[in-house]
Order: C-alpha cells, then sequence, then structure tokens
C-alpha cells in the first residue's frame, strides 16, 4: 500500500468537490432552458401538434426531475452536515419551493385551473404519508426491525397535519357550494397558515429541536443486525467552504426548474385537454415530480435506521407542502382574481380522515411495525383507484 506524501491530519475535512455527473447535469439543465427560451413560444404556440407537445412534455419532465434530484442531492449533503433537524428542513424547504413554482405556473397559465392547489395538496398527502410512509416502514423493517422514533415529535408533526390539513382542505367545502373561500376568508386563513407555521418551524428549530432526532438507544435495545452496522451516519464536514458550495449549487439547480415550470404548465394543460384525462392529474403530476427524489431519500433513511429522519422528510414535507402552498395559492387568487377551490370531495374527505386516524394509530408507540406499513400501501391503492374511476 503507497501512503500518500502529504495526509490530511486526523478530522479534517475534505476540501470540497463537484462529481463531473453534477457539472453535467447543470449544462443540460441550463441547455435545456436556453432552448425553451429561445424556441418556446414557436414551439408551444397555438400551432403544437400532439408530438410535438409529447416531445416537448418529455424533456421538460426529464430535465425537471432530474434537477429534482439534484437539489435533493445536493440538499442531502447539507443535512448531514448541519444535523437535524436542519439539514432535513433544508432539504424540505427546497422541494415544497420546486412545488409552490409549479403550482403558481399552472394557476398563472393560459388554461383554467382552479382546483390544481388542492389537487397537488391532496396528492401529496396520499403519496407521502400513505405510500412512502409505507414504504419506509416495510424496508426499514426489513433491514433493521422495529425501529426506534420520538413519539413526541411525531405526535406535533401529526398535529399540524389535523389543523392545517383541516383548515385548508376540508373547512372550505362547508363554506360554499364550490368549496370556495370568501376574500376576508381567504386573507384570514392565509394569516393564521402562515403564522402557524412559522411559530412550528421556529420552534423545531430552537426550543423544540430534540423532538426531531434520533432517540438514544435504550440501554437494553436490541443491537442492529450485522449488515446494518456499516450503514450508520458518518460524521459530516462542516467547513465553511463545503457549505458555500453546496449551498451554490442548491440554488443553481432549483433555478432552471423554475424558469422551466411555465412551459411544463402550458404542455401539461394541452395534455390532459387532449387527452380527457381528469383535471386531479395535474396536481398528481406535481406531487410525482417534486417528491419522487425526497421520497427516494426517506426510504434509504429508513433503511439506514434513521426512522425519525424519515419521519421528518414524510410528515415535515407534507406540514410544509400546506404551510407554503396553501398562503401562495390564496394569495395568487386574490391578486389575479382567479377562482381557487380548496375544498375536496366527500370521498376525498373519507381518505383524509382515513389517512389521519392511521397515521395516528402508526405512531402511537415507540416503535414502528411492517404492518401498519401495508395498511398505507393499501389506502394509497385505493386513492388510485378512485382518481381513474371516481
Amino acid at each position: 500500500m503507497v501512503t500518500p506524501r502529504n495526509p490530511p491530519p486526523p478530522g479534517a475535512a475534505p476540501k470540497p468537490s463537484v462529481p463531473p455527473s453534477t457539472w453535467l447535469l447543470l449544462i443540460a439543465a441550463w441547455g435545456v432552458v436556453g432552448a425553451f427560451t429561445v424556441f418556446g413560444a414557436e414551439w408551444l404556440g397555438p400551432s403544437m401538434t400532439p408530438v410535438a407537445a409529447g416531445i416537448a412534455f418529455a424533456a421538460l419532465f426529464v430535465t425537471i426531475l432530474a434537477a429534482s434530484f439534484g437539489v435533493v442531492k445536493e440538499a442531502d449533503h447539507l443535512a448531514h452536515a448541519l444535523g437535524e433537524p436542519y439539514g432535513t428542513l433544508i432539504l424540505t424547504l427546497s422541494i415544497v419551493l420546486i412545488e409552490v413554482v409549479l403550482i403558481a405556473s399552472v394557476l398563472l397559465g393560459p388554461g383554467d385551473f382552479p382546483t390544481i392547489g388542492r389537487d397537488s395538496i391532496f396528492a401529496v398527502m396520499m403519496i407521502i404519508m400513505n405510500l412512502v410512509m409505507g414504504l419506509c416502514l416495510i424496508a426499514g423493517h426489513s433491514r433493521n426491525g422495529h425501529q426506534a422514533y420520538n413519539a413526541q415529535g411525531t405526535a406535533s408533526y401529526l398535529a399540524m397535519v389535523v389543523l392545517l390539513a383541516s383548515i385548508a382542505l376540508v373547512l372550505p367545502k362547508y363554506l360554499s357550494d364550490a368549496g370556495e373561500f370568501t376574500t376576508f376568508q381567504a386573507l384570514g386563513i392565509t394569516a393564521v397558515t402562515a403564522v402557524v407555521y412559522a411559530v412550528f418551524l421556529g420552534m423545531q428549530m430552537r426550543s423544540h429541536r430534540k423532538l426531531y432526532m434520533e432517540p438514544s438507544p435504550a440501554v437494553d435495545a436490541e443491537p442492529p443486525p450485522r449488515h446494518a452496522v456499516g450503514l450508520l451516519p458518518q460524521p459530516a464536514r462542516t467547513d465553511t467552504r463545503f457549505l458555500l458550495l453546496r449551498s451554490a449549487l442548491l440554488i443553481a439547480l432549483i433555478l432552471p426548474i423554475v424558469l422551466l415550470a411555465h412551459h411544463l404548465a402550458v404542455v401539461t394543460d394541452y395534455g390532459i385537454a387532449a387527452a380527457g384525462a381528469p383535471t386531479a392529474l395535474g396536481g398528481v403530476l406535481i406531487a410525482i415530480i417534486v417528491f419522487t427524489p425526497e421520497s427516494i431519500t426517506a426510504v434509504k433513511a429508513a433503511m439506514n435506521n434513521e426512522m425519525q429522519r424519515a419521519i421528518n422528510l414524510c410528515l415535515g414535507a407534507f406540514v410544509s407542502t400546506v404551510g407554503l402552498t396553501v398562503p401562495a395559492v390564496l394569495v395568487i387568487g386574490l391578486v389575479t382574481g382567479k377562482q381557487v377551490i380548496m375544498g375536496i370531495s366527500n370521498a376525498e374527505t373519507v381518505l383524509y380522515v382515513a389517512t389521519v386516524a392511521l397515521s395516528m394509530l402508526t405512531f402511537n408507540g415507540q416503535k414502528t411495525s411492517a404492518v401498519q406499513g401495508w395498511m398505507h400501501l393499501a389506502l394509497f391503492a385505493i386513492f388510485g383507484l378512485l382518481l381513474f374511476s371516481p
């Protein structure tokens, strides 16, 4: 074995570096931005054909999804460097920002999609709290057995879910036939939602930070399986250059998504109208684009015996989705005068209540179980069935 001439001192942080794949992703993403900036009006104009729309959708979908993966990768670096809950908050807020941009692009686009905010929020709930959470419980148990988590912090997430989602999605259906807020109600709901979320976020990052960290292993706790020992989180780099570089890359990957969101909205509107697909499919599409990378990160965390981080990602993502998306959608509606329908249907209300009740029972103890994971997957399957056969 050859020993380096000048090995770094023990504990020293390696110099920050960017792998070639990241540079290629940045070049490709910004190349697509340049192409649609120059030729987008021509490609997506009134004379757009189904073939052109299909090609444009494929290019935009792949680019935005790849950039989202890049955002998650860079945010994940910051997450491990800063520790919980700061790291997970950066990851979650980055992803939710992308969702808000995509929803805003649809609302501000030429089409009329008053339910896109509601559909996106509800789709995120079903995907994150049932599909992804179910996969986390099953995958985590298969590799690590029953996994511990911080029950008090998880309960606070569920309380926020009940409060914010009930106000945003259930209450409007009982206020008007169309499920809308009046102008005065929209202003009040926006203010209350923003304030409650800001207070929750502030306490989560400061006085209540310990509630969202991995619980300390008990003295008589079972040791992790042998094959899981090597998967435990490693010490992270926290030098300033590393943090600045990763932050710059994070912004550089978010910007192409923001700039391409409008073009994707135009193509999506065209495709849904041409195919006669349910309008809720647009919200599901946004949820898939935005939360696929974070979902993979959550499942990996559960397999790495970091169940609390998986919970922070899943439940924290939905809390942030409601806390940020609802004010943004309502403000856009008030400013532009466009109709914004937030109330969910009776069938969706049943799925909402079932999801909340099942989640409360799932995290009613000190350790997770794979049994509830299969129940969450079953509930998501019902959501998918009703999406295409209401």
